[in-house]
């Protein structure tokens, strides 16, 4: 229970300061609009070559409604020319814009709409009323959504680290560092040179800011891939083929081909339209595609990177508790390398903790018997312990498990009965697994209710990178449902964005 509320308060924790967030920046946005009132500044850049006329020369004509004009300007720099329009609607409705010179040629030409409340928006530049706040505030929020998941993913610590929400925290946090990074970027450049860089630029920014995460993190994953082929390589030599034993290299391949698909689509593509409107469709295809990429491959990576963190964990030397996760062993009843090295690991743990506090913790070998299995797992395990001279005084057999869930819940049953005056709660709480399997059974166990920390017996290099790409696509197949709603909703944002870029 107690787990339970840690982990709804520090995601309540998270939301309080995401929504603290969003209204800081939905204040600055408003603030911006309401100084603008309903004037509207617009700043063309004239064509190259175009000899820049004197400003008493130039004239505005106008249809629509009722409008003034408080400024109009030429200035010239050293890299051209532009035209400065301050105007001032009075009445709603679409207003056509035309800048002229004495010989009647056009130097800006613009489509306003005008809402009743004096919103203006230019159809030409997509620039509207305080779009200059808006843009910070987007900004500004990218920004602080990636110093509030990074710092909420650092925070997770103990029992907490092995929970979804340290995947989405360091998957949303390297997005987020990107984006409002790129964001920032185009914030200074907008402010610089407003006349070259519109608010559609802007759109098609946001809009496409999952293709520029893919652009930048393009080496890491090419170099993951790599490495993940050479590691499974390896697997397949030392291994018999199975399904299992080439998910690695089947990731890695689709992760290069996404890529190269991806890069052709950013290069080639602008080739295929002919019309505005076949752009506008392969802009917005390019859009969902590169959402759906991003958002799988920011899951990828908040999962390799939790579970390296879970894997290289070292708990501290505290607990009342050591659960074993048992797996399968020989027909004889030996241990396989991969479920000793648990045991082994698991005891090295128990010296090293009575040595430095004098505390000796109860061992539960978890894990029940296969259809194959002679004997239970848990059973032996135990006959391991005791061969190698354990006291079989500190073994607390479970061997009911069917499963890792079953394994944390059936355990934690056994402390519950052991100890039946005590709350459990309290217990400090260990189980040991090999490397690759310590993120997912640490979900498992938040699952069950169990507060406990891993730790990882190692296994051979070769082996790792596979068996973790197992564990990844069994975490996003647990939550399958969840996650397509939230792609869905991730695309149909991103979507629309695209549909007001071109």
């Amino acid at each position: 229970m107690k787990y339970a509320n840690a982990v709804n308060q520090t995601r309540k924790q998270l939301l309080f300061l995401v929504f603290v967030l969003s209204m800081f920046c939905l204040t600055i946005i408003l603030c911006g609009r309401a100084m603008n009132r309903n004037h509207f500044r617009m700043t063309q850049p004239l064509d190259a070559g175009h000899i820049p006329p004197d400003p008493a020369d130039m004239q505005i004509r106008w249809e629509g409604g009722e409008m003034q004009v408080d400024a109009m300007a030429m200035e010239v720099m050293e890299d051209g020319s532009r035209i400065m329009l301050e105007v001032h609607p009075e009445t709603p409705g679409d207003y056509v814009l035309d800048v002229t010179d004495r010989s009647g040629e056009t130097l800006y030409y613009d489509e306003l709409h005008v809402g009743p409340m004096g919103f203006t928006y230019s159809s030409e530049t997509g620039n509207f009323t305080g779009d200059t706040a808006v843009f910070g505030g987007i900004t500004l929020f990218f920004i602080g959504m990636a110093v509030l998941h990074i710092w909420h993913f650092f925070r997770l610590k103990g029992p907490l680290m092995y929970t979804y929400d340290a995947i989405f925290a360091c998957g949303i946090g390297l997005f987020c560092t990107v984006t409002g990074l790129n964001m920032l970027n185009l914030f200074i450049r907008r402010l610089t040179f407003m006349e070259f860089f519109w608010m559609r630029d802007v759109y098609e920014a946001l809009s496409l800011a999952g293709s520029t995460f893919v652009i930048l993190t393009s080496p890491l994953i090419l170099l993951f891939s790599v490495l993940m082929i050479i590691s499974n390589i390896a697997l397949l030599r030392h291994e018999s083929f199975r399904i299992q034993n080439v998910l690695g290299l089947g990731i890695s391949l689709i992760l290069i081909l996404s890529e190269l698909f991806g890069a052709w689509l950013i290069i080639s593509v602008s080739d295929m339209a002919d019309t505005r409107q076949e752009m506008q469709i392969i802009f917005v295809v390019q859009s969902v595609y590169f959402t759906i990429f991003t958002y799988l491959e920011c899951i990828l990576m908040g999962a390799v990177i939790c579970g390296i963190r879970a894997a290289r964990h070292v708990p501290a030397p505290d607990k009342d508790y050591i659960l074993i996760l048992g797996c399968w062993f020989k027909k004889d009843g030996t241990l396989p390398p991969l479920l000793r090295g648990r045991v082994d690991k698991a005891v090295e743990f128990w010296k090293k903790q009575f040595e430095q506090t004098g505390k000796k913790a109860v061992l539960i070998p978890t894990g029940g018997q296969g259809k194959s299995e002679s004997m239970a797992e848990a059973e032996a395990m135990t006959r391991y312990l005791t061969g190698t001279g354990f006291d079989a005084e500190y073994i607390l057999k479970e061997d009911q498990a069917r499963n890792t869930y079953q394994n944390m819940e059936y355990s934690y049953k056994l402390i519950r009965e052991r100890e039946p005056d005590v709350d459990v709660d309290e217990k400090k709480i260990l189980f040991v697994t090999t490397n690759y399997h310590v993120f997912r059974s640490g979900v498992w166990a938040g699952l069950a209710g169990v507060p406990a920390e891993g730790l990882g017996s190692p296994t051979k290099w070769w082996f790792w990178p596979n068996a973790f790409m197992r564990e990844c696509v069994g975490l996003f197949v647990n939550r399958i449902r969840l996650e397509i709603l939230w792609l869905g909703i991730l695309v149909a944002v991103f979507a629309g964005l695209a549909m007001m870029v071109r």
